[in-house]
């Protein structure tokens, strides 16, 4: 009897310790579905002038920047995550720090394929912008004409993405999105500005009468695309745009984001980069100094250029 006991705990320990083999031959530990990838940089450009007859400032400028990918796979299913940040400034001899660019932007897709043949992929896309920190139309600096979360942008919505990985390219379709613009600053909000209804003023004592809204409730359709690929060797060519247009008010104006990077590879860490980064939002007024005081214009297109050369880390 006893050595029938013995002999089914000895069964039952090898079995538990074939089932660990299985087990871990079949799931390693480095095992995951998830893609990740972080990368984080830092751009220098500096300008300075000893006996220059021409003239000039001398100048210098730099940049952080950061990427954070976040990919989940599994059969059909997929969930692409990317977090982007920069921020950037500039000091001229005889001026005070400037901010040059200041961005953050999340996007996150979620889709599902009714194939592992399909590229296509039915689901929906959240997105999120705003900035670090007060931007000004420089030379004045008392008087912000953006703060974070004035604005920022929400984007959600339900469509379609076609998405390509060997070719480096992906477009998201979406018939049904909502926009929310944020305006969370309350002088800003009651000037009306980046969209949102402005304030009522009593005709004649001058005094608010109704605050500003702080948000801005769009209903439309949204098309995203990006192309990222190795043009020629250790040049990559990465461009991304944004168009939408709202079902509500003013159809068929169509909001643009559209961005044009190229990344030029030196070594492993130095890398030189050259971007355009363009917009147009009919909601977005222009700014300008008149007599020390700022008058808001009408729409314009937006242009924003950088020639920048850096460090680039991995991890």
């Amino acid at each position: 009897m006893i050595k029938k006991v013995v002999y089914v705990i000895i069964f039952i320990i090898s079995l538990q310790r074939l089932e660990a083999q299985i087990i871990k031959t079949e799931i390693p530990d480095s095992f995951s579905r998830w893609e990740k990838l972080n990368k984080v940089g830092l751009d220098f450009t500096q300008i300075t002038f000893v006996n220059w007859s021409a003239g000039g400032n001398n100048s210098i400028s730099g940049l952080v920047k950061g990427q954070f990918i976040r990919n989940y796979k599994y059969n059909n299913f997929k969930w692409s995550n990317e977090l982007l940040m920069r921020y950037g400034v500039n000091k001229q001899e005889g001026l005070d720090l400037r901010k040059t660019d200041d961005a953050i932007q999340l996007n996150s897709t979620v889709g599902y394929r009714k194939d592992s043949i399909s590229h296509w992929f039915h689901g929906g896309k959240f997105t999120f912008q705003t900035q670090f920190a007060n931007g000004y139309n420089y030379p004045n600096v008392d008087k912000a004409i953006s703060k974070p979360f004035a604005p920022a942008y929400f984007f959600l919505g339900i469509g379609s993405e076609y998405a390509r990985k060997d070719l480096g390219f992906n477009i998201y379709l979406s018939p049904l999105t909502m926009k929310m613009t944020m305006v969370l600053d309350r002088r800003l909000a009651n000037e009306g500005a980046f969209g949102v209804d402005k304030a009522i003023y009593d005709a004649v004592t001058g005094e608010i009468t109704s605050n500003g809204k702080r948000t801005r409730t769009e209903l439309g359709a949204l098309v995203t695309g990006q192309f990222k690929k190795e043009v020629f060797k250790n040049i990559i060519y990465d461009t991304r745009a944004t168009l939408y247009t709202d079902y509500l008010k003013d159809f068929g104006n169509i909001d643009v984001d559209w961005q044009n990077y190229l990344e030029m590879t030196v070594n492993k860490y130095v890398k030189a980069n050259l971007g355009v980064h363009m917009i147009y939002d009919n909601d977005i007024k222009t700014k300008v100094e008149e007599n020390g005081i700022q008058v808001i214009k009408g729409p314009k297109l937006q242009l924003k250029q950088i020639i920048s050369i850096g460090l680039t880390y991995s991890f």
